[in-house]
């Protein structure tokens, strides 16, 4: 009997020993199923987070095509680690999105990804997260108070400066004899940030007159931009005879569509749209018949979601990052897309759509092998 006592002491003693201490750097971690994780390579702060990593990605748009492969691609890349990916829109409502983080720090998550955030509320709104030591990257977002921001945030954006000399550059090429060219300018503001960024290029133009603007055209309604729009330029366009406006600017590509709409209605084929921003119903409309919407300027909206998923995971894993990135810009035309180009394959017709290895780390890749993305 004390034989088989001692026995059992000793497995006990064993069992307790192979259970003890915590998952270093380099070491294995278990999920929660009992599957054991190879993690060499992981730094320690992400291989020995209990329950991984929570996120909550904030997006201060309407749920637009833009939106929702933004979304796409930040949640399947941090899925893609293990994390938990939460995503919530305000539908460009202020109170509604300030709410919204607020109710994202009060509930504890590890980190953010904020999209739109305004210059006027913003500093105010993610100070309390820095102050949680809450993780925090921001996509087209101002923080600044009083010439003080928050160097713990990471900034990005789309290079909006390109994306507008891109267009921009296109709507210049039509002018005839040197004449400027008379342009129906969609736009809103000021106070939205990637907008603001395109109008100090756009203004340039004016400036060395390159373009004129006729009207500036801006939804009130951001629960349909497209048919907003589209009932503002309808009511334009008799206004407008032919040969009198010689291109449409569309600095948010939600807008070109309302502005596509109303002159496919018309029948008005004699005013050229050039625009900002890529999507799959963007590229049908561009391919219509009668069509006008020559090109468009844009970054891959999921790559943007990625890169800033990226980005937090670094800020998570302690290592460091910039103060601020912008992604690079493509100019797409009507003359490079194919029958069946859509948003996934839109890299067989565009050089570089759709591809970066910004802040992407093997280790990124290890955990990318072990959650099956």
């Amino acid at each position: 009997m004390k034989k088989v006592l001692l026995l059992i002491l000793v497995m006990a003693l064993i069992l307790s020993g192979c259970g003890a201490g915590s998952t270093p750097s380099g070491g294995d971690s278990q999920t929660e199923g009992g599957d054991i994780l190879d993690l060499e390579g992981v730094p320690e702060a992400i291989a020995s987070k209990e329950g991984g990593f929570r996120v909550a990605v904030v997006r201060n748009l309407p749920s637009d095509d833009h939106t929702v492969q933004f979304l796409d691609g930040a949640r399947s890349e941090g899925e893609a680690f293990g994390f938990t990916v939460d995503t919530f829109i305000a539908d460009n409502d202020d109170a509604r999105f300030q709410e919204l983080v607020d109710q994202a720090i009060q509930r504890g998550y590890d980190g953010m990804i904020i999209s739109h955030g305004k210059a006027d509320y913003s500093y105010d709104m993610l100070k309390p997260a820095v102050d949680r030591g809450m993780q925090v990257v921001t996509f087209d977002t101002v923080i600044e108070k009083d010439g003080a921001t928050l160097p713990e945030i990471t900034t990005t954006f789309q290079d909006d400066f390109e994306l507008a000399e891109l267009s921009l550059g296109e709507i210049a090429k039509l002018s005839e004899g040197g004449e400027p060219v008379r342009v129906i300018k969609l736009w809103f503001g000021p106070g939205v940030p990637p907008l603001d960024r395109r109008e100090t290029v756009y203004r340039r133009y004016e400036e060395e007159n390159k373009i004129e603007t006729l009207e500036v055209v801006g939804p009130s309604n951001f629960q349909d931009v497209q048919g907003d729009i589209a009932a503002r330029i309808g009511a334009l366009l008799a206004r407008y005879p032919e040969g009198t406006v010689d291109a449409i600017w569309g600095s948010w590509d939600e807008m070109a569509k309302g502005a596509h709409i109303a002159l496919q209605d018309a029948g008005r084929t004699d005013i050229p749209i050039i625009s900002i921003d890529i999507s799959n119903q963007d590229m049908n409309m561009m391919r219509e018949e009668n069509s006008t919407w020559l090109s468009t300027a844009a970054v891959d909206p999921r790559l943007i979601g990625l890169v800033n998923m990226r980005l937090l995971a670094k800020q998570f894993a302690g290592e460091e990052t910039p103060d601020n990135y912008d992604l690079e810009a493509k100019l797409i035309k009507l003359e490079d897309l194919r029958p069946d180009t859509n948003m996934e394959n839109l890299n067989e017709v565009i050089d570089g759509w759709g591809i970066s290895d910004a802040f992407n780390e093997p280790w990124m890749d290890i955990l990318r092998q072990h959650f099956g993305k």
